[in-house]
């Protein structure tokens, strides 16, 4: 029974999620993919997808929903997730074989040819057994023969018992659960980057809309400036201010726009929609007060439903039985193996033959390299138990952090709104100024950028609310689940 081969199940798997798990021999570094400015599926899958239907000319009306349930059917990390289970569900087929009995069937007919005198049949060694048989005279033969040879098996083994091989099991089936677990999370990050990619366009058409309504506020502002200066009742200093301010806002207007252009495409990439289909995203920001939560009852509900405690939980149990495997080679190995054949030479008649076999194997002079083995996978499985301790503690962080971030962004929209009202009082009392030729517009172009500050202010606060409360039912494990409750839809 090779030990190596039934360790091989957890150690693929190992890998593949990214966590550092003790599998046999070898220790599995983890992957961390980094999220960068600039985000590609090179550096992160999670910013690919699978496109699978090219560009039309109709306009694809998107809705948050619909964007996460394409996320979820084309998203190249759920798919890379997706794929490293079904790797772990065929290699779990394989660990169950060792517990089954192996039956083959073979079979074969054939003409031979035998030449005796090579085989020590010559005309004198016939001649002497002649002679015991009472024959007389020389004995002439041909030891050239031929014959037609027909046969049939079946051979039948399997494993009674095995500690290593029960182990092993227990191993393969919690990489199974694993991997299970890994795919859920990877759904959760595929709802919290397709969320997070939506949220943020919306806020880039936000910045859009309010920079071409201020450009055509300045546009007004400008006209009439222009106006007066031809009448001869302001200065060209005022006229000068308008077009400036005008120019600036219609800058500002493109620039939002280029965003919101460059958004689109991101979140078309994330989803498997192709990067030249046109699309209109059809919910707007969504602001909701949430429900005040205590640290205590958000780890709770994390500590029974994120996806990777539970997928480290299972590790933890892999390597014990990878552990186990080691031990058990201590432990004596009982198989039973057999044949039934059949054969028939030339016309003679069909003749069986059988074998039953026990075998008991011993290990008796291989305890060095058994208390290697268990020393090393000893120290694999106290490096789990330290990471599950590391994920408790840093599960608690990723809850306060949450909370605390939900709690201030909150109170910055509060601020922001405010913001936004007593800009816009400031720019009407200014504008009826200077309407009233009491003031020039150097007031007036300050008010207006004071207010197009605020509004931004307005729009990158309830962005950031939105994704502080998608992080907060991630750190609570039930965002693919709630991400609609938590959003207020």
């Amino acid at each position: 029974m090779d030990v190596r081969k039934v360790a091989y199940f957890g150690s693929r798997w190992a890998g593949a999620r990214g966590w550092c798990a003790a599998v046999a021999l070898v220790c599995a570094a983890g992957v961390a993919h980094a999220q960068m400015g600039n985000p590609s599926s090179g550096q992160n899958p999670f910013y690919g997808s699978v496109t699978l239907r090219p560009a039309t000319d109709e306009v694809l009306q998107l809705s948050l929903d619909e964007a996460v349930r394409r996320g979820l059917e084309n998203n190249l990390g759920l798919r890379e997730a997706e794929s490293g289970e079904k790797i772990i569900e065929g290699e779990k087929n394989e660990a169950l074989q060792l517990f089954l009995p192996t039956i083959t069937v073979s079979g074969g007919t054939g003409i031979f040819q035998h030449d005796l005198a090579a085989q020590g049949f010559s005309a004198g060694v016939i001649g002497q057994f002649g002679k015991l048989l009472g024959m007389s005279g020389a004995v002439s033969f041909n030891p050239i023969t031929k014959d037609d040879l027909t046969q049939g098996r079946i051979n039948y083994s399997q494993i009674l018992f095995s500690g290593p091989v029960i182990a092993g099991w227990r191993g393969a089936k919690a990489a199974e659960r694993a991997a299970h677990f890994a795919k859920m999370s990877a759904r959760g990050e595929v709802v919290q980057q397709v969320a997070s990619a939506y949220l943020h366009a919306i806020a880039a058409s936000s910045e859009v809309d309010q920079a071409k309504a201020l450009h055509q506020a300045d546009q007004l502002q400008f006209d009439q400036t222009h106006a007066a200066h031809e009448a001869g009742t302001v200065a060209n200093l005022d006229e000068l201010r308008a077009r400036v301010q005008l120019q600036a806002q219609e800058q500002a207007v493109i620039a939002a726009q280029n965003e919101f252009d460059k958004d689109l495409i991101l979140l078309k990439r994330e989803i498997g929609i192709d990067p030249g289909q046109k699309i209109v995203l059809t919910d707007q920001a969504p602001y909701s007060d949430l429900a005040e939560e205590t640290p205590e009852e958000v780890r709770a509900v994390a500590y029974k439903n994120r996806q990777d405690w539970q997928n480290l939980q299972n590790q933890l149990v892999e390597v014990k039985a990878i552990h186990a495997v080691y031990k058990g080679q201590r432990l004596p190995v009982l198989s039973f193996g057999g044949y039934y054949g059949v054969d028939r030479v030339g016309g003679t008649p069909s003749r069986g033959n059988f074998a039953a076999v026990g075998t008991l194997s011993v290990p008796i002079f291989s305890e060095a390299k058994i208390r290697g083995n268990e020393q090393a996978s000893a120290a694999q499985l106290d490096g789990v138990r330290a990471q599950r301790e590391d994920l408790r503690s840093h599960i608690d962080q990723q809850v306060r952090s949450a909370l605390l971030d939900v709690h201030a962004s909150r109170q910055l929209v509060e601020v922001a709104r405010s913001n936004v009202d007593l800009a816009t009082r400031e720019l009407s009392d200014e504008t009826e100024r200077v309407n009233a030729g009491v003031d020039d517009n150097l007031p007036l172009v300050t008010a207006q950028s004071t207010l197009a500050s605020a509004q931004s202010n307005l729009i990158e606060s309830l962005y950031q609310y939105n994704v502080s409360k998608l992080l907060l039912a991630r750190a609570a494990g039930i965002l693919e689940q709630q991400y609609r409750v938590y959003l207020g839809r």
